[in-house]
């Protein structure tokens, strides 16, 4: 390895390191081409049998105005009309927003192959867009459930499920982050002879 692949290999470290689930975003929109290079990256993540599982669903605005209304409805009937009123105010304001799904699959351990492929197909799309400048935020609330979000996306209810809602954009603020040490995650398997 040259020394300047080993220059390479530390920025995709220190991207791993840095990137972080960003709660509050500027209201400027990132261009959608860095978006769209976003998902181009993210087909390259590993799946088995290369299902390729996934689709992206780039929004707009409005229908992520919509879908805030659409969440709004479910935790008023849950949580009542102050709350459900913060909750869209909130929403409202995300400068951007994508939705992945993965295809169902009548098999049990392909379902679970396919949703590890998503999330290692997310992960590609935060880390470039992090290097980019530009934050995520991962959720599965209920919204994601309900037939109508499907409508409100396009995507067909019995064929697809949601792996995440995302917002993107700007971070106003990068949230600090901890991790346990390395020694309490990690276990050294020695062969051991008889």
């Amino acid at each position: 390895m040259s020394k300047s692949d080993g220059h390479k290999f530390e920025g995709v470290a220190r991207v791993l390191r840095e990137r972080r689930t960003i709660h509050y975003f500027s209201q400027t929109s990132p261009p959608s081409e860095i978006i769209t290079q976003a998902v181009d990256l993210a087909r390259w993540a590993p799946n088995h049998h290369r299902t390729e599982p996934w689709h992206f669903y780039l929004l707009d605005r409005a229908t992520g105005r919509r879908i805030s209304d659409l969440n709004a409805d479910i935790v008023a009937q849950e949580k009542g009309c102050k709350v459900a009123e913060i909750k869209r105010k909130r929403w409202a304001e995300m400068p951007g927003w994508l939705v992945v799904s993965c295809e169902i699959s009548d098999e049990d351990l392909r379902r679970r192959e396919d949703y590890a492929a998503c999330c290692c197909a997310v992960q590609n799309v935060a880390l470039y867009l992090w290097e980019q400048g530009i934050g995520l935020k991962w959720t599965t609330g209920e919204v994601t459930r309900d037939r109508r979000f499907f409508d409100l996306v396009g995507m067909s209810y019995d064929k697809v499920y949601v792996v995440g809602l995302f917002w993107y954009g700007y971070p106003a603020s990068v949230p600090p982050q901890h991790r346990r040490p390395l020694q309490e995650i990690l276990t050294h398997v020695v062969s051991r002879t008889s």
